[in-house]
C-alpha cells in the first residue's frame, strides 16, 4: 500500500510538472508571437514613414527648383504634425479611448506600436495633397489644413471603416486603404486645387501651357522609395506575423502588391508611348504608383493573376485622367488627384470584381467616403481663405518662388542660374 501511494505521489508530482512546464512553453510561445508581431508592426511603419521622403523626392522632381524647399517643408511638416495631432485626439475619433492614447487597449501589440503603425497612414493621406497644391499656396495655411486633415477628416472618414463603423457593419473591405488613405487624400487635394486655383500662366485663353518639373532624377527617386515603401503599407496592414497562416498572407500581400505596381507601369509606359510617339517617364512613373494604389484595398484577396489585371487598368486610368483633368484646368502638378483619387475608387471597387466583395457596398463606401473628403477638403480651404488672409502667395511671390518667399532660403545655391521652367503653348 505504501509503495502504491508512493507511486501515486510520484505520479501526480510529475503531471504536476508537465503541467507546470506546459504552461510555462505555452506562455513563452504566447510571448514570441506577441514580440514578432511588434517587431512586424514598427518595422512596417518604419518603411510607410520612409515613404515620406518618396513623396517628397516626387513632388519636388515634378515642381519648379525655385519651389523645393517649400516641397521638403511641407512633407516634413505633414509628419511632425501627424505624429502630434494624431496621438493627441485623431487615433481617439478614429479607434476610441481618451485623449493621448489613454484607455485604448490591444491585446496583440503594444498600444505604442500600434498607434505608430496607424500615424504612418494619417501622416500619407496628407501628404498627398501637398503637391496638388504646390507652388501657389501660404505656408501658414497649407500647416493648418494638416492639422485639420490628420486630427480630424482622416480619422473620421477612417472610423466608418477601420474604427468599427457603419460602413464596417455592412461589410465595405478596404484591407490597406485604396479609399481610406489614397482616396482621402486625392479628393481632399481636389477640393484644395479648386479652392487655391492654378498656377500662373499653367493656362491662358484655350492653351495649356507645359510647366515641366526641374528634375525627373529626383522624381524617380521618390517612386522607387515610395515602391519600397508600400511593402510595409500594404503586407504590414495584415497587423500580425507570426502565425503560418499571417506569414502566409503576408508573402502573398508582397506578391500582388508588386504584380500591380509592375503592371500599372508597364501599361502606363505603352499608353504614353502610343499617345506621345515616345515612352512618357512621368506617365510611367505615376503607373506605378497607380497600380500599387489600385491594389491596396484588395492585396489580402485578390489573385496574383487579378492583381496584374487591377494594376493594368490603374495603369490606363492615371494616362487618361491626369490629361482630363488639365483640359477641365484642374492644375495638379503630380497628378495626385489622378493617381490616388480616381485610382483609389478604382481599386476599391476592384475588390468587388475580383476579391469576392460586394459590389454595391463597395461603391456606396467608395463613393461616400470621396465625396465627403472632396467636401471636408474643400471647405477647409475656403474658411482658412479669409482667415489666414488669403490661401495663396502674392503674383510677385509666386513667379520669384515659394522656396525664398516663403522660407528665406533655397534648394540650390546657384538656382538662378538654373532659371524658371520653359513655358512652352501646346494646344
Amino acid at each position: 500500500m505504501k509503495k502504491v501511494c508512493g507511486l501515486l505521489a510520484l505520479f501526480t508530482l510529475l503531471s504536476v510538472t508537465i503541467a507546470q512546464e506546459e504552461a510555462a512553453s505555452a506562455q513563452d510561445i504566447a510571448d514570441l508571437a506577441y514580440a514578432m508581431n511588434t517587431m512586424f508592426m514598427v518595422l512596417a511603419g518604419v518603411l510607410v514613414m520612409f515613404m515620406q521622403a518618396g513623396f517628397a523626392l516626387l513632388e519636388a522632381g515634378l515642381h519648379s527648383a525655385k519651389n523645393v524647399v517649400n516641397i521638403f517643408m511641407k512633407n516634413y511638416a505633414d509628419f511632425a504634425v501627424a505624429g502630434l495631432a494624431f496621438w493627441a485626439f485623431g487615433f481617439t475619433f478614429m479607434y476610441g479611448g481618451g485623449f493621448a492614447l489613454s484607455g485604448y487597449t490591444n491585446d496583440t501589440v503594444p498600444v505604442a506600436a500600434d498607434f505608430f503603425f496607424q500615424m504612418v497612414f494619417a501622416g500619407t493621406a496628407a501628404t498627398i495633397v501637398s503637391g496638388a497644391i504646390g507652388g501657389r499656396m501660404k505656408f501658414s495655411a497649407y500647416i493648418i489644413f494638416s492639422v485639420i486633415m490628420t486630427g480630424l477628416i482622416y480619422p473620421f472618414l477612417g472610423q466608418w471603416t477601420w474604427g468599427g463603423g457603419w460602413l464596417s457593419e455592412m461589410g465595405f473591405a478596404d484591407f490597406a486603404g485604396s479609399t481610406i488613405v489614397h482616396a482621402v487624400g486625392g479628393f481632399a487635394a481636389l477640393g484644395g486645387v479648386l479652392a487655391v486655383g492654378p498656377r500662373i500662366g499653367r493656362y491662358s485663353d484655350s492653351r495649356i501651357n507645359v510647366m515641366p518639373g526641374h528634375n525627373m532624377a529626383l522624381a524617380g527617386l521618390g517612386v522607387f522609395i515610395l515602391w519600397l515603401g508600400w511593402f510595409g503599407f500594404n503586407p504590414g496592414s495584415q497587423l500580425a506575423i507570426a502565425s503560418v497562416a499571417d506569414a502566409t498572407a503576408v508573402a502573398d500581400i508582397f506578391l500582388t502588391t508588386n504584380l500591380a505596381a509592375s503592371a500599372g507601369a508597364i501599361v502606363a509606359l505603352f499608353v504614353s508611348w502610343a499617345q506621345f510617339g515616345k515612352p512618357d517617364f512621368s506617365m510611367t512613373l505615376n503607373g506605378t504608383l497607380a497600380g500599387l494604389v489600385g491594389i491596396t484595398a484588395g492585396c489580402n484577396v485578390i489573385s496574383p493573376s487579378g492583381s496584374v489585371v487591377v494594376g493594368a487598368i490603374a495603369g490606363v486610368i492615371v494616362v487618361f485622367g491626369i490629361q482630363l483633368l488639365d483640359r477641365a484646368r484642374i492644375d495638379d502638378p503630380v497628378g495626385a488627384i489622378t493617381v490616388h483619387g480616381i485610382c483609389g475608387v478604382w481599386g476599391t471597387l476592384a475588390v468587388g470584381l475580383f476579391g469576392g466583395a460586394n459590389l454595391v457596398t463597395q461603391a456606396i463606401g467608395t463613393f461616400s467616403i470621396s465625396g465627403l473628403a472632396f467636401l471636408s477638403g474643400y471647405v477647409v480651404f475656403l474658411v482658412l481663405k479669409p482667415l489666414t488672409g488669403g490661401l495663396r502667395v502674392s503674383a510677385e511671390d509666386e513667379i520669384r518662388g515659394l522656396d525664398f518667399t516663403e522660407h528665406g532660403t533655397e534648394a540650390y545655391s546657384n538656382a538662378d542660374s538654373l532659371g524658371d521652367p520653359v513655358v512652352v503653348g501646346t494646344d
